[in-house]
């Protein structure tokens, strides 16, 4: 039978963009509504119960709107708030964490796998939980990077400030393999000789072009999107969530910002607008629906 309802994404900003994009490739006749809470982005420098907070008003937003799922598309939500959200709502909820774990770990020869994500993932641990229930033997090495999501919000992707701020960042996990700019000197590098680098946050993949330029061809560069694409088709098919129309989807995009903002940033980031914009203003979470999900 199928259910024709629009599939939530929700993240701080424009970075689950990059999940949507690889959903519509994927699934390119379901509706989709995507929530960017861009007005308090980034959520990686805020402490773990604003994250939760800001989250639930998010998701809130969403289910008010009669999804059928909801991809939360952020990874410092996911890391921080996923348990709490799957006891909230009534219906599936999927992270980005888990698919970009199992990834990894297909991923890695050496095992020895780099994690760059926010402060509050890092501080969460979730990717070494993740990729340790995968595969105890993995060696993961977790290194916050809050440097990186404000570039991308402001859309800068390439060009020497870019590639900079990249090595600073990479530095303390590859050392003298990332070639580091001279000029900085990182105290105690962990010199942990990853051969896979897994971005943990879905702001990252917007600058894996200039990632992989400075890793070199040695270091695969995991990020999720992709993954977490083919978990949602595997979600929709096994509780028969699927759309049953064949034309193609609609797409309707919200943010808590600047709509001008928002869809000149999302436009330079993708070439072309992912749907129409609209803005959405929310209000603190009052009580929400109680229920399992997947």
């Amino acid at each position: 039978m199928g259910d024709p309802r629009p599939i939530g994404f929700f993240d701080s900003g424009v970075g689950g963009l990059t999940v949507l994009r690889e959903v519509i490739r994927r699934l390119p006749a379901e509706d989709t509504l995507y929530l960017g809470d861009n007005e308090r982005t980034p959520y990686g420098p805020r402490p773990d119960d604003e994250v939760v907070r800001f989250s639930i008003e998010c998701l809130d937003a969403l289910a008010e709107r009669d999804v059928k799922a909801i991809v939360v598309a952020c990874n410092t939500s996911t890391a921080v708030a996923l348990p709490l959200l799957r006891r909230r709502y009534a219906l599936p909820i999927l992270g980005v964490v888990r698919p970009g774990a199992t990834a990894a770990v297909l991923a890695t020869r050496t095992r020895a796998v780099g994690v760059i994500a926010t402060p509050a993932t890092v501080r969460s641990h979730a990717y070494f939980e993740a990729i340790n229930e995968e595969d105890p033997f993995v060696e993961v090495f977790e290194h916050a990077t809050p440097e990186l999501v404000p570039l991308v919000e402001a859309g800068k992707l390439q060009g020497p400030a870019v590639d900079a701020a990249i090595r600073r960042s990479l530095a303390p996990l590859l050392g003298d393999a990332v070639q580091a700019d001279p000029s900085f000197v990182f105290p105690k590098p962990l010199d942990a000789r990853i051969d896979t680098l897994l971005l943990g946050c879905t702001h990252y993949p917007l600058l894996s072009e200039a990632i992989r330029g400075i890793v070199g061809p040695g270091t695969a560069v995991i990020d999720s999107a992709t993954a977490t694409a083919s978990a949602l088709a595997s979600l929709l098919e096994v509780h028969d969530l699927g759309t049953p129309d064949t034309a193609p989807g609609q797409h309707l995009l919200l943010t808590t910002g600047d709509v001008a903002a928002f869809e000149a940033t999302s436009t330079r980031l993708f070439d072309a607008g992912l749907g129409e914009i609209e803005p959405i203003v929310l209000g603190r979470a009052a009580g929400g629906v109680t229920g399992g999900s997947a």
